[in-house]
């Protein structure tokens, strides 16, 4: 059975199709700058790479080059292989506690929850649209990033606000990246045989997020009602004391949304290294004995290593503590360094397991409790085996 897993951004288009008989991946590829000038579009498969400028008007555009490329290059003899296609949705609110079969209903529901994701889901509404008119027959699903997050207790998602703004707004936590934490979930209860264990997993990636897990339910997490809550990030802050935001807005004239973009864009990493967003340039940086990159780092270290020990109280200790994204999974540097800082709670890291990028490995000395481990993150697999199992 083959199915394609698609997320669509505001002017991107990715997608892997897989062969779920073995879950194998027969092609991958990204469609960038949708609807703007310079646009390409990326395909690889057995071993080899396609690349190519096209224009790209709009999402439609995409899928349909997608679709005859994947014929044309032999990837797949007709469009009647794909049997189905996933949705990575970012933002389903309260109302989607998992991931669903694609209705007129779910469409609806997506439009009315942009302003929870004002980037991502009309970007998604758009994805499911433009497939729906190249594969009209085909079933489609809808994963939420936010389902997960959905066993939360309300001690946990409710802020310290007006009770008012979570009953008539819907203001509460909702979290992110919830697919990449429940893969990472699923992953280390099946290698410890495992269900009853309490973990601590890291997405740590140009965004980032930590996720306390129990029993293979999200207790809690570090994003909030949106994206730039939590953790510090490539260019996001993660959490400020709100009260910065109108003090900025008067001594630079700006309004509530541009200092909101600079929040988004132009903090985390790259806000205090003033050089970059990308970890291996803060750590070359560090090297050289640049003074912001090496803040830029230890800031990056201190605000995760907050949430770590919180989720560590929280669960009342903790079994596995799991890296995972870009820099979880690539940053050795940078893992050294966290590890370090939990040696308090019992945390040790075998530093020669370390030595490690993109793979599976257990990093942690000997097998007392917390264990370590570096976990690759596969949220496009995640959302094909969930549509799978609901087309079946």
């Amino acid at each position: 059975m083959k199915v394609m897993s698609i997320n669509a951004g505001s002017s991107t288009l990715k997608f892997s199709l897989f062969n779920m008989d073995d879950e194998s991946v027969i092609a991958s590829g990204n469609f960038e700058r949708i609807g703007m000038e310079g646009s390409f579009y990326t395909i690889k498969y057995r071993g080899e790479k396609v690349e190519q400028d096209v224009t790209l008007e709009n999402h439609l555009d995409a899928i349909n080059i997608l679709l005859e490329r994947l014929v044309s290059l032999s990837i797949i003899s007709s469009l009647d292989e794909i049997k189905a296609i996933g949705h990575r949705i970012v933002n389903g609110g309260s109302l989607y506690q998992e991931s669903v079969l694609i209705t007129d209903k779910v469409i609806e529901d997506l439009i009315l929850l942009k302003d929870y994701a004002p980037l991502h889901n009309p970007a998604h509404v758009l994805g499911i649209k433009a497939c729906k008119e190249a594969l009209p027959e085909v079933p489609m699903v809808a994963v939420f990033d936010t389902a997960f997050h959905q066993t939360m207790d309300p001690v946990n998602y409710l802020y310290p606000v007006p009770y008012s703004w979570y009953q008539e707004y819907g203001v509460r936590k909702y979290g992110a990246h919830g697919t990449s934490h429940r893969y990472i979930a699923k992953t280390i209860s099946d290698i410890l045989g495992k269900k009853d264990l309490k973990i601590i997993s890291c997405h740590l990636g140009s965004g980032a997020s930590v996720c306390a897990i129990k029993d293979g339910k999200c207790v809690d997490t570090s994003m909030g009602f949106t994206p730039l809550a939590g953790v510090m990030m490539g260019t996001r802050s993660g959490d400020i004391d709100p009260s910065i935001i109108p003090f900025v807005m008067e001594k630079e004239g700006k309004n509530a949304s541009e200092i909101i973009d600079d929040l988004n864009h132009h903090s985390g990493l790259l806000g205090v290294s003033r050089t970059s967003n990308d970890m291996r340039d803060i750590v070359a940086g560090m090297n050289e004995g640049n003074e912001n990159c090496t803040l830029a780092a230890k800031k990056f270290d201190r605000t995760v290593v907050n949430y770590i020990a919180s989720y560590y109280v929280l669960l009342g200790g903790c079994d596995v503590l799991c890296f995972t994204a870009g820099i979880g999974e690539n940053s050795l540097e940078t893992r050294m360094r966290i590890v370090e800082l939990l040696r308090p709670l019992g945390f040790e890291l075998d530093i020669e397991a370390n030595n490690c990028r993109g793979e599976l490995k257990k990093i942690s000395k000997g097998k007392k409790k917390p264990l370590i481990y570096v976990v690759p993150t596969n949220e496009e697999l995640m959302i094909a085996r969930d549509t799978k199992r609901l087309v079946r």
